[in-house]
């Protein structure tokens, strides 16, 4: 019997392994099926380096990435270095709110010293948002997370609601003509001739820049930047503006490094008053 279903258990192998050797001779050179449930592979995240808002990136700075902007924090100035994003015309609508939404520390940086509303309270200076937030209101979390103090300086109050806020609704403008606008904004320490505020030392800027950069329909690029002092002066854009490459002498910084080197000397080392719609 043992003999039996022995020689039985042979054949059905060899039955088998001849139905596989003709599938397999039948399929020669075709691609493995991918087994069934296989999730496709995801496409790869865009590094921050390939991102074009994004300057070169340095040692300095913690690097916090949010769903609006990214910020390189300094860790002993307690402000950003800079924050950058890309602003296009689909989010120049927002209509989220911002009332009931508290200044507060980046969740993204626990443990790190940061500055904090007992900073800026009594300081006679006001909490200034780099990305404004009324660029990230077309969702409530993008809006929320521009009051982290990642995003936050200590601002000249006439600046802040004045000239400073006037150029932040141009960006808007910009982004609307040209479908989307790259931005860099951030802080001059300077000679920090304001000192600091708060028990944590949270060091007054002496000014605020802009870099700026757009793509126009012909596929060409134009690039402008922007520098007003940190108090009630008035600043028209027609007196403060200067070229991406006069800020990086004065910042330090390395702007829109993702442009091609051919085009980011000569694009950066340029101002076109009229794509930006400014008259001398």
């Amino acid at each position: 019997m043992k003999k039996v279903i022995k020689l039985v258990a042979a054949c059905l192998v060899a039955f088998l392994g001849g139905i596989l050797l003709y599938w397999n001779s039948n399929r020669q050179g075709q691609p493995d099926p991918e087994p069934i449930g296989t999730p496709s592979p995801a496409a790869a995240p865009v590094a921050l380096s390939e991102m074009m808002e994004i300057p070169a990136l340095t040692t300095g700075g913690r690097i916090v990435q949010h769903g609006a902007y990214v910020s390189s924090y300094n860790t002993e100035t307690l402000i950003p270095d800079w924050v950058a994003y890309e602003l296009t015309a689909d989010e120049t609508g927002g209509s989220e709110k911002r009332e009931g939404i508290d200044f507060r520390m980046d969740p993204s940086l626990r443990g790190v010293t940061q500055a904090m509303r007992e900073d800026y309270s009594g300081s006679g200076w006001t909490k200034g948002h780099l990305m404004p937030a009324a660029d990230a209101a077309f969702s409530n979390n993008t809006l929320s997370e521009t009051f982290y103090f990642t995003n936050i300086c200590p601002q000249d109050e006439t600046l802040n609601a004045g000239d400073w806020q006037y150029l932040e609704k141009r960006v808007r403008q910009w982004a609307n003509r040209y479908g989307s606008v790259w931005v860099v904004t951030g802080p001059i320490v300077g000679e920090n001739r304001y000192g600091t505020i708060g028990d944590r030392d949270v060091v007054v800027p002496d000014s605020f820049y802009k870099a700026l950069l757009v793509r126009k329909k012909n596929g060409s690029y134009s690039a402008i930047a922007f520098v007003m002092d940190n108090d009630d002066d008035r600043y028209y854009l027609k007196d403060c503006y200067m070229s991406v490459n006069d800020l990086e002498s004065l910042t330090g910084f390395d702007f829109f490094p993702a442009l091609d080197d051919k085009i980011e000397d000569k694009v950066e080392n340029t101002v076109r008053l009229s794509d930006w719609g400014i008259r001398k």
